[in-house]
């Protein structure tokens, strides 16, 4: 099993390195990493580890500004991982963490930090199988903050 591993540069936080960590603890599955200049970089290298180095799934981290030009390039981003999702019929799990989603610099860490573990689990989950995560579904999970829980009927 080979798990792909996608980051930038211009990330201030090595994201990649939290979910290494925890896909190596977990699991026999060998890492290929790929660090690329920026967002928009991500979907060929995406591509490139499914095609060249043959990894089963990929994790794709980036991280934007506050800048409205960082929004754009995230969404630009996400949309090339989307085509690269199809384009390969495998999954790219999209990491991205939003400079905006915390007042501090600790909030932020603490929200990439949460983020790469939550979706290396979800990584290695979706390796076992598509039906690995239903038992989870509608339950409100969220990757970077405290779940939600579900909306029950009242």
């Amino acid at each position: 099993m080979k798990i792909g591993i996608a980051d930038t540069t211009f990330a201030r936080i090595d994201m990649a390195k939290f979910a290494i960590d925890l896909i190596k603890k977990n699991s026999n599955a060998q890492i290929i990493r790929y660090t690329v200049p920026g967002f928009k970089d991500l979907p060929v290298a995406c591509k490139k580890l499914f095609e060249e180095d043959k990894c089963d799934i990929v994790m794709a981290f980036g991280m934007a500004g506050k800048a409205p030009i960082d929004k754009q390039c995230a969404h630009e981003a996400a949309l090339g991982l989307q085509a690269a999702q199809l384009m390969t019929n495998k999954h790219i799990l999209e990491v991205f963490v939003h400079m905006d989603e915390a007042k501090t610099e600790k909030e932020i860490y603490n929200i990439a930090k949460n983020r790469a573990e939550k979706h290396a689990l979800n990584a290695l989950a979706l390796l076992k199988g598509k039906t690995e995560l239903t038992k989870y579904a509608g339950v409100g999970r969220r990757q970077g903050k405290a779940d939600e829980g579900p909306i029950k009927n009242l």
